[in-house]
């Protein structure tokens, strides 16, 4: 989760034209450091990627080829980089025009909002996911349904039909910014998407060999990490927001509260309390929890976690 963060934060910025390197990009996210001279338009655009893909893959589940996906999609990434923050999320009602282009998008709101639901419609019906991700990285730019934001809620949106199908996911990391500028020209201008898809092509193989490499240096995840994530999150949480250093014994009967299976229960408490042992400042964005928050607890609890075996 933390490397498809920081990898596709970077990745889709960067084809945006933010300056922000991949070493810039992970001090924000995980510790909330700012390069010395960067724009505050830069850290708006990785804080929001950071956003809209933990959105999508917290709800894995239940997102997918629909308005509500898209326009949360567009919501988060467009929040605070527009100049009127009714257009976040909200198809647009007025003629645009693409500056490096003498393309026009279509400018009438009713034709805008018959073609978005078709495009959505169309990419639902497609079987295969990795063409699913394709065709909607093509026509979501082209109709251009946004005041702005439409090529990065494109990649993100080209994410949905992977993270569902539970593929590596496309990060975009590395992809030549004139090769994409490109393909995307060459789709506005002559509706031909060859280009674009060498891209595709070629920025998915790249993501896959990644994330393969990053996959064999974790080793085989641990089960109960793997099925009770959100609880072991949650416990953690809840310890830290109410300032108390739980036994075994509570973490058991908190374990039992959420559902973990009394075969589990043992190496769940052992987990749950390498986590609460573990747990720093520069991972509290894991479990949604504020820095403030962590001080008041290790305050709190004083020697109870150095004493901790």
């Amino acid at each position: 989760m933390q490397r498809l963060v920081i990898d596709l934060s970077w990745g889709s910025s960067r084809l945006e034209g933010n300056k922000y390197s991949r070493i810039d990009t992970e001090e924000l996210i995980s510790a909330g450091r700012e390069p010395e001279g960067a724009s505050d338009i830069d850290r708006q655009m990785i804080l929001n990627h950071k956003a809209a893909i933990e959105f999508l893959v917290e709800n894995a589940e239940e997102i997918e080829f629909d308005r509500r996906t898209v326009l949360n999609l567009h919501a988060l990434l467009a929040e605070n980089l527009l100049d009127d923050l009714d257009d976040e999320g909200r198809l647009r009602s007025r003629p645009v025009a693409i500056g490096t282009s003498v393309y026009t998008p279509i400018a009438i709101p009713q034709l805008i909002d018959e073609q978005f639901d078709k495009i959505l419609a169309k990419t639902r019906a497609i079987p295969d996911p990795l063409e699913q991700s394709f065709f909607v990285m093509v026509h979501l730019p082209y109709l251009q349904p946004f005041r702005d934001v439409n090529k990065r809620t494109s990649r993100l949106a080209a994410n949905i039909s992977l993270v569902k199908a539970n593929l590596c996911p496309l990060s975009f990391v590395d992809v030549p910014e004139q090769s994409y500028t490109e393909g995307i020209l060459a789709v506005y201008e002559r509706t031909d998407v060859a280009l674009l898809r060498d891209v595709f092509e070629w920025a998915y193989e790249r993501s896959c060999g990644q994330f393969a490499v990053l996959r064999e240096a974790m080793g085989r995840p641990d089960p109960i990490r793997l099925n009770y994530r959100a609880q072991l999150r949650s416990i953690v949480a809840e310890s830290v927001i109410e300032r108390v250093w739980p036994s075994d014994t509570e973490l058991n009967a908190k374990a039992a509260a959420s559902g973990v299976l009394e075969t589990d229960r043992d190496g769940f408490v052992a987990a749950a309390r390498r986590d609460l042992i573990a747990l720093r400042a520069d991972i509290l964005g894991r479990y949604r929890l504020r820095h403030s928050e962590f001080i008041a607890w290790i305050t709190a609890i004083g020697d109870a976690r150095k004493s901790s075996p």
